[in-house]
């Protein structure tokens, strides 16, 4: 058994799938895993000490992903899931070698809705330091093969902001009216989509609201694509969920329970130092 900072005994999992991010949008993938395959244990990590990835450098995201490739590597995973764009687009092909186990990421997928447009636009909906990163407006002009131009790069942070409050679910109401008002601005400045990218791990939570408003627009999801690779990998456990927390002074263990709390997540924490 493994112990966390606090002395607890930590359960045994087999080969679980390792999901990590700094943020709390990352347990939709938890959430995700859990309904395609029930019987897989997972280990959750959520890297509260370096929050946000999107705000790093690249030779600090670098860092982060060595060591904590290393930490989880502890676990015996069957697989690791980067469960955040930053990381994804901009240094996963970099840590070939960092893991003994296969490691995937989440990545918008403009080829596949581009294949869905024809001539009509696809906007990447992402936080602020993600779309006006050079890095993602290369890998998107990469994806695009010629078509880049029709490729538009949104600052979807207030959009953020409702799951991170839990607003999309205390305040329906109030949700649907930041939605829909959001989503008159996007048609308004790019009348021609085709098809939207959920390219922040918080937005799928608003999935349903969106769709909704829109129900003849697709919205696609980055953690479909990457949670198709990893299936090839499970192994079959007792469905156990073990989730990790690491803090700094001013992203405590103790704000993230509350975060989980108020999104309804039922799952003890274990903080620990990597």
């Amino acid at each position: 058994m493994r112990t966390c900072r606090a002395g607890d005994k930590l359960p045994d999992l087999i080969q679980p799938i390792a999901v990590f991010d700094a943020g709390i949008g990352s347990y939709a993938a938890v959430a995700a895993i859990r309904r395609r395959l029930p019987r897989q244990d997972i280990l959750y990590f959520a890297d509260r000490a370096s929050f946000p990835y999107g705000d790093k450098t690249r030779p600090e995201l670098l860092a982060i992903l060595k060591r904590t490739l290393r930490f989880l590597d502890g676990f015996e995973p069957a697989a690791v899931l980067v469960a955040s764009n930053a990381p994804s687009i901009t240094v996963l092909d970099e840590i070939e070698g960092m893991s003994a186990r296969p490691v995937f990421g989440v990545r918008p997928p403009i080829a596949e809705a581009l294949a869905l447009t024809g001539t009509r636009d696809v906007v990447v909906l992402g936080v602020r330091s993600m779309v006006v990163s050079p890095e993602l407006r290369a890998y998107a002009n990469a994806q695009a093969k010629g078509r880049a131009r029709q490729v538009k790069l949104v600052d979807a942070s207030r959009l953020v902001d409702l799951v991170e409050s839990g607003a999309f679910l205390f305040a329906p109401d109030t949700t649907r009216s930041a939605i829909n008002s959001f989503l008159d601005e996007l048609d308004a400045r790019h009348p021609n989509i085709g098809a939207v990218t959920l390219s922040s791990t918080h937005l799928p939570w608003l999935r349903s609201y969106l769709e909704k408003a829109r129900p003849d627009l697709p919205f696609l999801d980055p953690l479909d694509n990457a949670i198709e690779a990893i299936v090839r990998h499970s192994v079959a456990g007792s469905g156990t969920v073990l989730g990790l927390v690491s803090e700094s002074e001013r992203y405590r263990a103790a704000d993230f329970r509350q975060m989980l709390d108020r999104l309804g997540i039922s799952l003890r924490l274990h903080a620990v130092r990597v």
